[in-house]
Parts: C-alpha cells; sequence; structure tokens
C-alpha cells in the first residue's frame, strides 16, 4: 500500500496528539510523506479528541474522511466515526472501553487494562500500546517502533516499552506496509515551521500571552531560547505584549508576538502605536472561530479583513497567508525582513490546521531565506529619526547614542519627531508612508506572491490552509488553483497574470462571508461562486469534492 490514513481517539488527556506524532514519525520513518489534522475541545480533560494521520508516497497537505484504521480507546471513538469506516477499515481497540456490535469490518481486541495493570503503567500509557498493535498489523518492525518510542516518549521509557511490546505481539499481521525509498524529511508542525522561520531572519525576541492555536510557538521557542540566545517572556496580557514588543523595537530587537482574535483585539491600539511611529513587529495571527471566545480550540479563516483594517487611521502593513509548513518557514522569515526593512507591522496568518498540524517538511521546495540588515543611521550630522528619503525609509537608530535624541512619537511629528499638526507635516507624514507601501509592493514583485498549480478555464481561489486540500481536489476536476500569499500590499500584478485565461472563479474559504473574495472584488475582481466552511472544522477531501460537483452542476 502507498497510502495509508489512520484515526485514533479517545478522551482529552489520553494522549491523542502525542500517538499521532509518533504514527506520523513511524510513517515518515518508511518513507511517507505525511499529513495529521487533530481536532480536540477546550477541556483540559474529558471531551473527545482525535487525530487523522494520513501518509502518502506524494506530497499532501489534507486528510480525508475515510480512514484505513481506527484506534478507539473509547466507545466514542467508534460511535462517532463510523461514516469514516470503510468495507476494509482496521478497527483496534481497547476491549475493557468498546464494544463493537454491528460492525462488520476487520477487528483487532487489545486488553488494555490488564496490560496496564500487569506491567505497573499508567492509564495515559494505553496509547503505546496501540502503537504497538498498529506496527504488527501492519509488517512495521518492532525495532523502528521501539526507536521512535525511545526518542519521543523517554517518561517512564521502560514500561512504555513493555506495553507497546505487548500490544505488537497479540496483534496479527492485517496488511503491508511498504517501504518508500526516499530521503527521510523532518516532521514539522507549521508553528515549529514560523518559528525557525522568524530565527532565520534574526528573531531575538518573542513575547506573547499564551492563546491557542499560537501557544505552540511560545512554548518551541522557550526551549531553544538558551540555544539561540533569545528572550521569551509571557506578559500578564496582550496589551503588554504589544507595548512590550514595541519597546524592544526602538531598542533595536528584532520581535515577534503571538495571539489570536481575542488577543490581538486588545492589541490593536499599540498596534496604531506600531504604524505611527513607524516601530517594526512581526505579529503571528492564530485564527479561529469567534467572535469573542467563540470555539476556542477549532480553526476558521475569518481574520484577514479585521487584520488589514485594525487600528484607526491609514498606515501600510505587511501581510502573508503560508499554506503549508514549507511556506510557513519562508515567508515568516520574509515577514521579519519586510517589517525591518519598511519600519511597519507584519502579520504571518496562521490558524489552528496549520499551526497544529504536522507536515513533512521538504526543505527542497523553499527559497534560500538569509537575515536582512534594515538601514542603519551613518551617524553623521544631528539624527532624524523620521528623515524623509527617496524610498520613504528612515535610516534607524537606538539608544543610547552619545549626544543624540532619538525620539518617536504617537503623534503626528517632523523628521526629528517633534509633534506636529502642521497641515504640510501632516500630508508628508502620509505620503511617506504610502510611498514605503509602494516600494515594498514593488520589491515583491520578485517574489512569488501568488501561486498556480495546474491549468484550466476554471480556477479554485484560495488563501491559507487551504492550500493542501484545494491543489488535491482540483487534479481530479482538472481545475486550476491560485493561491495567494501574500494580501498586503495587494499583489495586483501577480494576481492579474495568473488570472490570465480564467474563465470562472471558484473562491474557497474557511469563513461564512467570504472575505477573500470581498478583497478582490475591492481590487476590480468578480468572484463567479463561493465554496465557504464555517463550522469550526477545515475542508477534509471529500468535503471540498463534494461541494466542487455542487458549484459546477
Amino acid at each position: 500500500m502507498k497510502e495509508i490514513s489512520v484515526l485514533i481517539g479517545g478522551l482529552t488527556g489520553d494522549g491523542i496528539n502525542e500517538a499521532g506524532a509518533v504514527i506520523s514519525r513511524l510513517f515518515n520513518r518508511l518513507g511517507y510523506y505525511i499529513y495529521m489534522y487533530c481536532d480536540f475541545p477546550s477541556l483540559v480533560k474529558g471531551g473527545h479528541n482525535f487525530a487523522i494521520i494520513r501518509g502518502s508516497d506524494v506530497k499532501s497537505a489534507a486528510h480525508s474522511d475515510q480512514v484505513d484504521v481506527v484506534l478507539a480507546l473509547n466507545q466514542a471513538t467508534v460511535d462517532l466515526h463510523k461514516r469514516r469506516l470503510k468495507e476494509n477499515t482496521l478497527i483496534i481497540f481497547d476491549e475493557d472501553k468498546v464494544q463493537v456490535r454491528g460492525i462488520t469490518q476487520p477487528t483487532l481486541r487489545l486488553p488494555l487494562s490488564q496490560i496496564l495493570k500487569e506491567e505497573g503503567g499508567l492509564p495515559g500509557m494505553r496509547h503505546t500500546c496501540m502503537i504497538g498493535g498498529l506496527c504488527r498489523a501492519f509488517g512495521i518492525e518492532w525495532s523502528l517502533c521501539e526507536e521512535l518510542l525511545i526518542k519521543h516518549i523517554p517518561s517512564m521509557l521502560e514500561q512504555n516499552l513493555k506495553i507497546a511490546r505487548r500490544g505488537f505481539d497479540l496483534a496479527y499481521q492485517y496488511n503491508i506496509m511498504e517501504k518508500i525509498e526516499r530521503p527521510i524529511m523532518p516532521v514539522l508542525s507549521g508553528s515549529q515551521a514560523i518559528s525557525l522561520g522568524l530565527l532565520q531572519a534574526g528573531l531575538q525576541a518573542y513575547i506573547a500571552y499564551p492563546m491557542t492555536p499560537t501557544s505552540p510557538i511560545l512554548e518551541f521557542l522557550a526551549g531553544l531560547a538558551p540555544e539561540f540566545g533569545l528572550q521569551v517572556i509571557p506578559p500578564e496580557s496582550e496589551i503588554a505584549v504589544m507595548t512590550m514588543a514595541l519597546g524592544h523595537a526602538y531598542m533595536g530587537v528584532k520581535t515577534a508576538v503571538g495571539t489570536s482574535g481575542g488577543g490581538f483585539s486588545l492589541m490593536v491600539e499599540g498596534l496604531g502605536l506600531a504604524g505611527q511611529a513607524e516601530l517594526p513587529v512581526v505579529v503571528v495571527m492564530g485564527q479561529r472561530s469567534g467572535p469573542s471566545t467563540g470555539m476556542p480550540t477549532y480553526t476558521a479563516q475569518t481574520d484577514l479583513l479585521f487584520v488589514l483594517h485594525a487600528s484607526q487611521g491609514e498606515f501600510p502593513r505587511f501581510i502573508v497567508a503560508p499554506g503549508d509548513a514549507e511556506e510557513a518557514c519562508y515567508w515568516s522569515g520574509v515577514a521579519m525582513n519586510k517589517a525591518w526593512k519598511y519600519q511597519m507591522p507584519a502579520f504571518i496568518l496562521s490558524d489552528r490546521v496549520l499551526g497544529l498540524g504536522l507536515f513533512s517538511f521538504d526543505a527542497s521546495l523553499t527559497e534560500e531565506l538569509q537575515e536582512e540588515s534594515p538601514a542603519i543611521w551613518d551617524g553623521q550630522g544631528e539624527y532624524q529619526r523620521y528623515k524623509y528619503t527617496a524610498d520613504g525609509v528612515s535610516p534607524l537608530a537606538f539608544p543610547p547614542r552619545e549626544g543624540q535624541v532619538i525620539k518617536i512619537n504617537s503623534y503626528v511629528h517632523d523628521e526629528y519627531g517633534i509633534v506636529s499638526e502642521d497641515p504640510a507635516i501632516a500630508k508628508g507624514v502620509a505620503d511617506k508612508w504610502l510611498l514605503k507601501e509602494r516600494i515594498l509592493a514593488q520589491e515583491l514583485e520578485d517574489y512569488e506572491t501568488v501561486k498556480v498549480y495546474g491549468q484550466g478555464e476554471t480556477a479554485l481561489l484560495c488563501w491559507g490552509s487551504n492550500k493542501g486540500v484545494c491543489i488535491e481536489t482540483a487534479q481530479k476536476f482538472g481545475l486550476k488553483v491560485i493561491q495567494m500569499l501574500v494580501l498586503s500590499p495587494f499583489p495586483a500584478k501577480a494576481l492579474s497574470q495568473a488570472m490570465e485565461g480564467v474563465k470562472k472563479i471558484i473562491s474557497v474559504e474557511g469563513n461564512a462571508t467570504g472575505q477573500l473574495a470581498i478583497l478582490l472584488q475591492q481590487h476590480g475582481y468578480h468572484i463567479d461562486e463561493q465554496i465557504l466552511k464555517y463550522d469550526g472544522r477545515p475542508f477534509s477531501l471529500e468535503d471540498l469534492e463534494n461541494d466542487i460537483k455542487k458549484v459546477m452542476a
């Protein structure tokens, strides 16, 4: 078999995501490309939690509703996912907690309570027994299973290995996963990829109040802080996050912040300060269902228009929306570079699917990324923080600087940063910002700000984490896919080139109002059809296929 989808389910607290990550790495070591989607409620313990791990001989970033294996740690996993079963789906289940009456699919029962009691294990170790059983069922050698458990589940290692081996020995061989000969790639989450991109571009401080779905960035960078000399700071509120980040920028420290919609709402006033004072800051915006608390652990693409227009007044901003781990790494670095080069806020639009999903990371698909140095003052004469230049970018200096005043201002100001309400100066400040935005837009024409996949007169238009499902589904229908990576400054030239030969545009988005479609309509583009999903869950391959059939009927 060259493709496999495994669903593992249980209660929150059963280690479902940890188990999914180990299974992902098992398949990765066999040469399969990996994508993992995880689903969990906003509960510390209880509720239904599941992950779908997909291994394939071709790169993918989407999940299927039809699975080949179900690992059921509780009854809900069988009851809630019957629609995902195929005729030959293997169900491996805990015989002490799960009944499979009426199930015609093949099964494998494991006495998990007995095994844990005999081996002195804890309830959270049941999934390691399942992993052992899965390996035997699909012909994966015990040595590989053992190696990955040692590496990725080191806590109470002896008991975990014994429990996994019991599951392996009790199982039977159901099928064979053929090994695919290709270089083994790292398996990264979108959050890890974003972090690595920021680090490549010179990140020196990361400031965040823990908030789903960007909390994993905070955790990951905290672990790397000693190695990279990184400041990782969790302040008392999102207001403090943004203002602290701007203080770091004033001192010349390259800083990023992470948040979601509710937290960003509190940052908006500080964002306006960044715009007026021309302070660089990178905001990782992890979108989730809202407004207010909404469904905090579920996904959405609902904050595009919010980010485009956040804060009063008019000032430039750079906004990117990566669609997979490779793009998350590269464009996060670009966001940091451009924020500092043009002294403006930059946004990385992520969501739960991208941030918490696991991907095979193919470094050969990313462009080379290097840290870019901002314009630094040459030290001649009297320093003008907001000096007018040919490209609108003023040279930077950072305090302390002997004999110089380095003044920033939230008020309209002259070139020295001194408050002014002179109409000519007010207009000059605005013109300076507009000039920077135009120069940035021209520079971005050398980047692949809009990607095109396939050919055809009908195109799926997408952004962010819908990339994978759109590309894979479009292949079945012979459709073109147009993926927008940069959303501000609006890439008009690149989009027009991508639209050549297209007679029908179908916008695919994870929101109820078609926010990307609204943005395009503002720039003179006509959207023929919209496929919208706004229940907190991403499109599966089957979801999108059915929706495309409806709009093309």
